[in-house]
């Protein structure tokens, strides 16, 4: 049987998933970009304490949503150093392929508005209000 981080990272890779949440036996899965997913299972009360986390593309801005969805693990294919910081403060274990400055933004214009909005933000919950407030903007 696999360990929950093994078992997120086999579905990720081998699944057309961005982001996939799992405990060894029950597993979320989502196709949806960005910080979608995350924003969902959190304002859907989705119990993830103890879950572990496998993620395409974490920043900053993920990297709270995981500390608020309560997962105690997180691989990310691409990590941003930002989201580094935020894991290791808040204790989660993480590993990824590749480290970056900052997550740029689909078009590679700049960086990732997501990102940009929580980059001077050091609390999980105010960091919360201010993507959701980014959210409703866009």
């Amino acid at each position: 049987m696999l360990s929950p981080i093994e078992h997120a990272k086999q579905l990720l890779m081998d699944n057309p998933f961005t982001c996939v949440i799992s405990n060894g036996e029950t597993a979320y899965t989502s196709t949806q970009r960005g910080i979608a997913p995350l924003m969902g299972w959190y304002e859907d009360g989705q119990d993830l304490h103890n879950f572990s986390a496998a993620d395409k593309v974490v920043g900053k801005a993920a990297a709270y949503l995981y500390v608020l969805l309560g997962v105690t693990e997180v691989f990310a294919q691409v990590i941003s150093r930002p989201a580094l910081e935020v894991l290791h403060r808040y204790e989660i274990i993480v590993t990824y392929d590749e480290q970056v400055p900052a997550i740029r933004n689909r078009t590679n214009s700049g960086f990732c508005p997501m990102e940009s909005a929580v980059m001077d933000i050091a609390d999980a919950g105010e960091a919360y209000m201010v993507l959701k407030r980014k959210l409703d903007e866009i």
